[in-house]
């Protein structure tokens, strides 16, 4: 039972950047933080090692490091990554979200609704 999906492009992306870096067994840390114009962000970011309080996932290869403090306002989010012809960009469907904003990467849930700041 996973409380996050990584998508297979996802995963190539992710995949691809940490080649890129030189951190082929790094990890992906995926995060909740305050902020943003509804209290909540999402963040992510190369990791060389996890603590313990990480939770661990692997999809396609892929190691993602989440707190466990995160887990009960991300459980259920499906982290994609979508190609268009103006780029591409990671997607992040969070269905514990009841409120969230233009920017994209700020939201809230009915149990946490963190502390708003600039988008």
């Amino acid at each position: 039972m996973s409380h996050i999906t990584l998508t297979e492009s996802a995963a190539y992306e992710v995949k691809d950047m940490l080649e890129q870096n030189d951190m082929e067994d790094g990890y992906l840390r995926f995060k909740v933080q305050g902020g943003g114009c509804t209290g909540l962000t999402y963040g992510m970011g190369a990791e060389t090692e996890q603590t313990d309080k990480d939770e661990v996932y692997e999809f396609y290869g892929v190691k993602v490091l989440v707190d466990k403090y995160d887990i009960p306002v991300i459980d259920g989010t499906v982290i994609d990554f979508k190609q268009s012809l103006m780029g591409g960009g990671f997607t992040i469907e969070n269905p514990n979200a009841t409120l969230s904003c233009g920017c994209g990467s700020s939201f809230r849930t009915n149990e946490v609704a963190g502390e708003p700041g600039d988008c």
